[in-house]
């Protein structure tokens, strides 16, 4: 890669470390004019503009090199040359890995080409220095009529408007538009987001801001205004709008444990301390499991993850015991077993228990069979025991759907959560319990949770019930998740003490 650089006569480490990122190719006639237009003012920071050239076929890389040699210029100029074409959205991540490990605070990304107007940095800087976000967006779109009169073509516009309006509502966001290529980044923010994986293609834009927003990184949009010249455009359009439509789709589906794609598991700490939210405003296993729980019932919640069930059953004055691998918030059950339950015996009676709950757990563990052969020993003998159990229903149909385009995703939630060791359909699961002596006593299909995807509003909750509808025909098709509940047969040797008490009588 070679590099020529000019050095800054202002080196105040106490200013703001500001990096102006030009991406160019092919810009020769353009890239003198971009630099002149970079308003002086910008000296109230610590400046340094990195022109990227890359792979240029013209002399971009010349005419760059040679201004950056006019020491009349006020900020130091490092001009990069990539000798393989890295693409535009490869081209951005250079740079942005260039401002990270050179600790910049700020990075601007400007077209060598003059599209996006240099005179409105101070402006656009400004949310960045005040710290009221860490994005900032110059949109052509904030003030209405403002792009087509700047030129932009009317196929763009409306291309542009339609693309903007499908990703606000899949994603959840109110951008104005998501297509604009002026930006400008708190660096710390970009630091936390994996931009290295995303493509190196145009639609890296659309991946980033994606980054950004499951993140929680604070967007904000100002005006710019529109300019389309003599430019070359190497967009080809109906691709680039292809692939922002998949790449908004896979992150929006990915909160549905549908999709899952690395770049985007960025949501804070805060929101992944658990893979299992409560599901109890609407239908779920969690619902069904409460309403089969009569009151005052002594119950033994296996795999309690967040206590979301023990803490509904208080309120039924229940009194429940909770095992789990995590420890979990002791103040809102009778007592907590900490116990691996692929290596640990269950450490209570079962026979003390009017309910045995196993929610979401069996596909967690690396031996079901073994298990659930070590659940009857012990059930066995207890006979009168409900038990409770779900688990995902790797049949349902959009799982069916997704195998044949070939895409098997496991994630961080859902039916193909990366913890899951084993999947079920509905006969496989029935299959695993009943040949163990257990008696299947009810068994339901439950819709899946999609409050917890699109908000609790009344989309969600049609969506819930028109799956529930669906379930009545295909129970197996439809299912997201598959709810039991069981009775352990009376064991031989628990059949064989009782007989033994009626001889002795």
């Amino acid at each position: 890669m070679a590099t020529t650089t000019q050095k800054s006569n202002d080196d105040n480490g106490s200013k703001i470390r500001l990096l102006i990122l030009i991406v160019a190719y092919n810009h020769e006639q353009k890239i003198e004019g971009v630099l002149k237009r970079i308003p002086a003012e910008l000296g109230d920071f610590e400046t340094e503009v990195l022109i990227l050239d890359d792979s240029s076929s013209d002399r971009t890389f010349e005419k760059s090199s040679t201004f950056a040699a006019n020491e009349a210029f006020p900020f130091k100029i490092t001009v990069l040359y990539n000798p393989v074409n890295q693409g535009y959205g490869g081209n951005q991540k250079i740079g942005y890995h260039y401002a990270i490990e050179n600790g910049f605070n700020v990075v601007a990304l400007i077209h060598g080409d003059g599209q996006y107007a240099p005179e409105c940095l101070p402006d656009l800087l400004k949310p960045l220095t005040n710290g009221t976000a860490e994005a900032v967006f110059g949109s052509r779109m904030l003030e209405s009529g403002n792009a087509l009169r700047g030129g932009m073509p009317l196929y763009k516009y409306i291309g542009n408007k339609l693309l903007t309006f499908y990703q606000n509502l899949i994603l959840g966001e109110h951008l104005s538009e998501f297509h604009s290529g002026y930006r400008l980044y708190s660096v710390g923010a970009l630091a936390k987001v994996p931009f290295e994986l995303n493509t190196n293609d145009f639609h890296f834009d659309t991946e980033i801001i994606i980054q950004f927003f499951r993140a929680g990184h604070r967007i904000r949009e100002l005006p710019i205004p529109t300019y389309y010249g003599d430019e070359i455009c190497n967009v080809d359009g109906l691709r680039y709008a292809w692939d922002v439509f998949k790449a908004t789709s896979v992150a929006g589906m990915q909160d549905f444990g549908i999709f899952s794609d690395l770049k985007y598991d960025v949501r804070p700490k805060s929101e992944n301390t658990s893979n299992y939210e409560a599901k109890l405003n609407f239908e779920s296993s969690h619902t069904h499991a409460i309403d089969a729980i009569p009151k005052k019932a002594r119950v033994l919640d296996i795999g309690s993850a967040g206590n979301y069930i023990g803490e509904a059953l208080n309120k039924k004055d229940c009194r429940v015991i909770a095992i789990d691998r995590e420890k979990a918030d002791v103040d809102t059950v009778e007592a907590f077993h900490q116990v691996d339950l692929n290596t640990d015996p269950i450490p209570v009676d079962l026979s003390d228990f009017d309910t045995v709950l196993m929610l979401d757990v069996i596909e967690h563990l690396a031996d079901p069979e073994a298990f659930v052969d070590a659940l009857y020993e012990r059930a066995g003998k207890a006979p009168n025991v409900d038990f409770v159990v779900s688990t995902g229903n790797v049949a349902f149909f959009v799982m069916r759907l997704m195998l044949l385009i070939g895409q098997f995703n496991y994630g961080k939630r859902g039916i193909l959560d990366r913890t899951h060791n084993r999947l079920f359909t509905v006969a496989s699961i029935r299959k695993l319990f009943e040949q163990r002596g257990f008696e299947v006593t009810h068994c339901i299909g439950i819709p899946a949770p999609y409050p917890l995807a699109l908000g609790d509003n009344a989309l969600a909750r049609a969506l819930v019930r028109i799956n529930s509808l669906l379930i009545r025909i295909g129970k197996g098709l439809f299912s997201y998740q598959i709810f039991l509940r069981l009775r352990a047969k009376p064991s031989l040797p628990w059949l064989l003490e009782r007989a033994h008490e009626r001889l002795e009588q």
